[in-house]
């Protein structure tokens, strides 16, 4: 997975703000749109998995903030469901114009809603999906009731909506309550998958229903079991991108078999080689990678080999503990730089029947910025071999391996 910041004008001539979560490879087989929830960002850490989900499978995704959120311009206070709809096409058109024409559309909660809408104004869109959101965008007006009176008594209101305030003006509640989406949704002749958790507090499954029976086939629904509305836990929204993308390499014509996304959880890693050549797909910690030899051994270069891998956890591992120790003793360490390289030497051997023997070197060259004392860099010296990896690499190690059943 790699990431492009992009910007793009709204209809009204603001600037939004927004990333492009690609393949890794560059390989990109389709284009995708994705909304956030409501008063949400881009930063969303369901978002962020969504998209990455998505690029494994080769879907390129862009995901942006709406207007008066996060890094994008404008005054939340004058945004709509409306505002939210025409940023969507806005986004649409920028991947147009720039890239390739989203194919997929997908949303989470009210972002969903808005993408139903916005997907019969966006003719590229084939498939079209929806995560935890209300069949009705009247629904988030149940968000304002404390303040509602005083909405419609004063013009506008601070309303407090996940812990944050924002102001709220009546043309908002207007907007929302004269929105009919499900007439949209029945209209469109695109494939449709509604996701949904049967215990979601905040919308009810009720609404999947809704938007369900009033789709026309092809339409798919997935339950999120006992997912959360904002899909906090990381396993659930990787569940929801996984699943979006093999429902959608149906309708976007991509072959299943090119659909590499290997799911192992927060810890350990997996790898998969398939076809000519070493290129291999992995998931390391939950996140899609590529692994693979330069040309010179027969590669093609689209990722790390194994022991440059093996040399970025030594330096990740190396600046990491620099980072905690400094913390710790609060000296003034602005950053770290940990550059490694692997090669093997040959030395004396101490077997009698081998005069020589062959070892394997890591070098590691240290860059330390901050107001240390040379006492200080000495000891950070010290501190670096003392990280976990480090010390792994000098421990007695054994690899226990055993062969899964045949499928």
């Amino acid at each position: 997975m790699s990431t492009q910041t992009v910007r793009f004008e709204n209809r009204s001539g603001e600037t939004l703000a927004g990333r492009l979560i690609t393949p890794l490879t560059g390989e990109t087989k389709a284009y995708a749109l994705f909304a956030h929830c409501f008063t949400c960002t881009q930063n969303l850490s369901a978002t962020r998995n969504i998209a990455r989900a998505l690029a494994g499978a080769g879907i390129a995704t862009l995901i942006f903030d709406f207007t008066g959120l996060g890094n994008s311009e404008g005054d939340f206070a004058d945004t709509n469901f409306s505002s939210n709809v025409d940023d969507l096409v806005a986004a649409a058109d920028y991947l147009a114009e720039n890239f390739e024409a989203p194919r997929l559309l997908a949303g989470h909660s009210l972002g969903g809603t808005a993408v139903l809408k916005a997907a019969a104004r966006i003719e590229s869109a084939v498939a079209v999906a929806s995560i935890g959101s209300p069949a009705d965008p009247g629904h988030v007006g149940h968000l304002m009731t404390t303040k509602r009176e005083e909405i419609e008594e004063q013009g506008v209101a601070e309303v407090s909506l996940g812990g944050r305030p924002f102001t709220i003006k009546k043309q908002f509640l207007d907007d929302i309550e004269s929105q009919s989406v499900l007439e949209v949704v029945a209209g469109f002749r695109k494939a449709l998958l509604v996701m949904h958790a049967p215990l979601d507090e905040t919308v009810e499954i009720s609404n999947a229903t809704e938007i369900f029976t009033a789709a026309k086939h092809p339409k798919s629904f997935v339950s999120l079991d006992r997912a959360d509305h904002l899909l906090t836990q990381r396993v659930d929204s990787e569940y929801a991108g996984m699943m979006i993308a093999a429902w959608a390499t149906r309708f976007l014509e991509l072959e299943s078999d090119e659909t590499p996304y290997l799911h192992v959880g927060e810890h350990g890693a997996a790898a998969r080689t398939r076809g000519d050549g070493f290129k291999s797909h992995l998931s390391v910690g939950g996140h899609p990678m590529l692994a693979d030899e330069p040309v010179s051994l027969g590669g093609t270069n689209t990722g790390p080999a194994p022991f440059d891998l093996l040399c970025s956890a030594l330096a990740a591992c190396t600046t990491m503990t620099l980072k905690m120790y400094a913390e710790r003793k609060k000296w003034p360490l602005e950053s770290s730089t940990c550059h490694v390289t692997h090669h093997k030497e040959t030395v004396e051997s101490q077997d009698p029947e081998s005069k020589t023997a062959p070892i394997d070197v890591f070098e590691r060259v240290l860059t330390l910025e901050g107001d240390f004392t040379e006492e200080q860099r000495q000891r950070m010296m010290e501190i670096a071999n003392r990280c976990p990896v480090h010390r792994t690499l000098h421990n007695t190690i054994e690899v226990r391996t055993t062969l899964a059943p045949a499928s």
